[in-house]
């Protein structure tokens, strides 16, 4: 459920990155310091890269409507980006362009703003 300012998001397309695997892996002991030494305790869900359509809106979220295609980072707020649904504040995602939709694809013109090699 959102929150007044956040929007859910029914997520179709994310993206994984080397952040993501470090994570999982346990690699890199400073992101161990961050988000838990033995075992994450911090995050549930991984991946901050999101895209998809908005399913329902806070009572305060202004910027969009249910429906919206949408794409962003969550990474400063809720992560979950490989979870069907992610609950996002509204200042951290932005609006598809459709022309691009139809030029490369739905899922295309939502992932290839976000990680680039």
């Amino acid at each position: 459920v959102a929150k007044d300012h956040e929007v859910l998001v029914k997520v179709s397309a994310s993206s994984i990155n080397s952040w993501d695997w470090e994570l999982l892996q346990g690699k890199q002991f400073v992101n161990r310091l961050m988000f838990g030494l033995l075992k994450p305790n911090k995050i549930n869900i991984l991946d901050c890269d999101i895209a998809g359509r908005i399913e329902a809106i806070g009572n305060k979220v202004t910027k969009f409507q249910t429906g919206d295609d949408v794409y962003g980072d969550v990474l400063s707020s809720t992560w979950g980006g490989f979870d069907e649904y992610c609950c996002a504040p509204e200042n951290t995602v932005e609006t598809c362009l459709h022309d691009l939709q139809a030029s490369i694809g739905y899922t295309s013109s939502r992932s290839n703003r976000l990680a680039e090699p």
